[in-house]
C-alpha cells in the first residue's frame, strides 16, 4: 500500500503513504551483498507498520498472499491483530492494527491483560473493503 516517491537507481527508495515525501527510505550503501545476522544475535528484530483500520490490514494480507510471500505468523494479542513475515533480505516484519482501547483486554482490577491467540485470517479476509 505504500506508494514509490523516488528511487536512486537499484540501491534506493523512497516510499510514502499519502503523497508526503518518503516515511520510509530503503537503501543498500552499506548493505549490499551481505547477509542476514545469525538467529539469536544482536540487531533489528522486526519492523512494525501499523494500519489505520482492520479493512486495510485484511488488505495487506491479501497483497502479501498474492504475491506468494509466506507468513511466519499471525496473531491476535487483544490489543492488536497482527500478521508476521520476512522481507527479501529476512529481516522481520510485523503488519498489524490495534483494536480501539476500549475493546483492549482488561483484569478485574483494570490492567492490561495482552495475550497471544491464533489469528482467524479468514475472517480477517472478509473484512477486506470492497
Amino acid at each position: 500500500g505504500f506508494e514509490l516517491q523516488q528511487r536512486l537507481g537499484t540501491d534506493a527508495a523512497f516510499i510514502s503513504a499519502g503523497g508526503y515525501h518518503h516515511h520510509i527510505g530503503l537503501n543498500t550503501w552499506e548493505s549490499k551483498g551481505g547477509r542476514p545476522p545469525p538467529p539469536g544475535t544482536t540487531g533489528l528484530f522486526h519492523t512494525a507498520i501499523l494500519y489505520p483500520t482492520r479493512p486495510a490490514l485484511a488488505d495487506a494480507l491479501h497483497r502479501v498472499l498474492s504475491a506468494g510471500i509466506q507468513l511466519d505468523g499471525a496473531s491476535d494479542h487483544g490489543v492488536s491483530q497482527a500478521l508476521y513475515l520476512r522481507d527479501p533480505d529476512e529481516n522481520g516484519v510485523e503488519l498489524y492494527w490495534d483494536r480501539p482501547e476500549a475493546e483492549w483486554p482488561r483484569s478485574a482490577d483494570g490492567k492490561l491483560s495482552m495475550f497471544t491467540r491464533r489469528l482467524d485470517l479468514e475472517d480477517l479476509l472478509k473484512q477486506r473493503a470492497a
